[in-house]
């Protein structure tokens, strides 16, 4: 595997790689138009677990992805959270993303706000900025529990375009039929590569999906010599074994 990733980085750093079309990804230019046409924020949850998790993780690349192109547009980015950590490392990275985009004037860092740890309190904060703030955008993506349909019905209710990308399969259903686009599962992981199209990122995701294409045919492959040795001398397993036995 790290051979195919560091082959997926030389060619990556020679030219660009190929990735297949993601729609919800494909959306966000559209959805960062539409809010600056329309004079208001875009909203963005990065979910509800902690620092740690890959999802969350995977969130904060986005979102600086995303900050970076609403700063040049000047379009107000409201960042609600749950936890103080990610509240802290949001605004560096948005600090950052408006530092790369030339506009460090524009950066507000009381739009990316702590509210509380407890879920359904949240919960009912978030509703509360989407129905008052009214954003042209919302961002959900992350790790969702349930307050996964809560958040994205009044989102729907308010009229904002909503992108939601989580790899909680419980909670997909409801981002799916609530929200316009969702990226499922690793599609989460792959936003940050897609967005940027940074060699590394890109080269470290072509290697992963060469990496599962080898292993699988190498499953069927195995499979396939079984079946056909089992079809053609079915006791070759016996005869091996006596012969291993013998040899040991």
């Amino acid at each position: 595997m790290d051979t195919i990733v560091l082959l997926a980085i030389y060619f990556a750093r020679r030219g660009d790689m190929y990735i297949r079309p993601i729609p919800g990804l494909e959306a966000v230019n559209d959805a960062i138009g539409r809010a600056t046409e329309m004079g208001r924020p875009i909203l963005y949850i990065s979910g509800l677990s902690g620092i740690s998790d890959i999802a969350t993780i995977a969130a904060m690349l986005i979102l600086g992805h995303l900050a970076k192109r609403t700063a040049a547009y000047e379009t107000p980015i409201i960042v609600p959270c749950n936890d103080p950590l990610v509240m802290t490392a949001e605004r560096e990275i948005v600090h950052q993303a408006y530092i790369e985009a030339g506009k460090p004037d524009a950066y507000e860092p009381q739009n990316i706000f702590y509210i509380t740890d407890s879920q359904f309190g949240y919960t009912s904060a978030v509703d509360g900025i989407m129905v008052r703030e009214k954003p042209a955008a919302n961002f959900f993506m992350g790790y969702f529990f349930a307050e996964a349909l809560i958040l994205a019905e009044t989102g729907n209710m308010t009229g904002a375009i909503q992108i939601a990308g989580t790899d909680a399969d419980t909670q997909l259903p409801f981002f799916i039929t609530a929200c316009d686009y969702t990226l499922m599962g690793e599609e989460l992981y792959a936003a940050g590569a897609y967005l940027s199209r940074n060699p590394l990122l890109v080269a470290q995701l072509k290697g992963q999906d060469i990496g599962k294409i080898v292993l699988v045919a190498g499953l069927l492959a195995g499979v396939a010599l079984a079946t056909l040795a089992n079809y053609i001398a079915p006791d070759i397993f016996d005869r091996f074994q006596s012969w291993f036995q013998i040899h040991n």
